[in-house]
């Protein structure tokens, strides 16, 4: 048997499979299926300062290889988690990481604060959000924006931070070199393509919100390449997600630079994804003779 424990910023993941920010909720359901100690860490729901309702419906579809969504951050709110979530979350023996989102600079470092106090052992920054003081452009889409809001969080947060990125942008790594130098301690990507589908005999936009994320297969080879890219632009761990469904995709995303992964669209068709994809890791490693997962990460090899 390989080794498949990593670890990110000093916190130790038994694996690197990590649930994905938004599709595993705070975990309740999904233990109903196994342990969560068996994956590597929780990426809980993304948490915003005060309660949200999210969009109105209909704000998820699918498309063809992939979901497009626009649930809009519905949520309990930070104050929430921490008291009712977070004490059960701890009980199940696995990483949990506090994924953030604000409308403001100023929302993101109350959370920061209050959960750096908290039993979280990671925060992950959503910057995909709109800044609202500027006009409502997301916070992830300039390098001087996403410097600014990581440096912001950052003189608030004790606890490691990690840096989502947005794959809406012109060059990915610049954007993670920003991170790094405003004090990132890893960054995790990517989260959604903005995208849109029309229905075309209502001749309305298939979700409420015209647009929303796109997620699954069909964005992985967008990932790949922006894991890679970011892998030769930063010294800091990346935690690669995008995609991935298989043992096979999580083996070239490691090669391409990351260090752990993010299962996320995968988990609404099949819960047991991220066993699968352990096992199926482990079984590539013992075939390869590799002894540690760490050990493939950025291997990739040029022409």
């Amino acid at each position: 048997m390989a080794d498949l424990s990593v670890n990110i910023a000093g916190v130790h993941f038994s694996n690197p499979l990590i649930a994905a920010s938004g599709t595993f909720g705070f975990g309740r359901e999904y233990s109903e299926f196994y342990p969560l100690s068996q994956i590597g860490g929780i990426s809980c729901k993304g948490i915003t300062l005060k309660k949200r309702d999210g969009n109105p419906p209909p704000r998820i579809a699918e498309t063809p290889s992939g979901i497009l969504n626009a649930v809009g951050l519905q949520n309990p709110g930070v104050d929430h988690f921490i008291e009712q979530d977070l004490p059960w979350l701890k009980q199940q023996n696995t990483v949990i990481i506090a994924n953030i989102a604000g409308n403001t600079e100023e929302e993101y470092c109350q959370m920061a604060e209050k959960l750096s106090d908290s039993d979280v052992d990671m925060i992950e920054l959503n910057i995909s959000c709109p800044n609202v003081k500027s006009g409502g452009v997301q916070f992830g889409t300039s390098c001087e924006s996403v410097g600014a809001i990581t440096k912001a969080v950052r003189s608030y947060c004790k606890k490691p931070l990690i840096v989502k990125l947005s794959p809406n942008v012109t060059d990915i790594a610049d954007i993670a070199r920003s991170a790094e130098a405003n004090g990132a301690d890893a960054i995790s990507m990517i989260n959604t393509l903005t995208g849109m589908r029309i229905d075309i005999d209502s001749r309305r936009p298939i979700i409420k919100n015209n647009t929303g994320g796109l997620s699954g297969p069909a964005v992985f080879p967008v990932a790949v390449r922006m894991v890679w890219q970011a892998s030769n632009a930063v010294k800091i761990p990346i935690i690669g997600m995008g995609g991935i469904s298989t043992w096979h995709d999580a083996v070239e995303m490691l090669i391409a630079g990351a260090s752990a992964l993010q299962i996320g669209t995968v988990l609404f068709s099949d819960p047991y994804a991220p066993l699968k994809i352990a096992e199926g890791l482990n079984d590539y490693l013992d075939k390869n003779n590799i002894k540690s997962v760490t050990e493939l990460s950025g291997t990739i090899k040029p022409w």
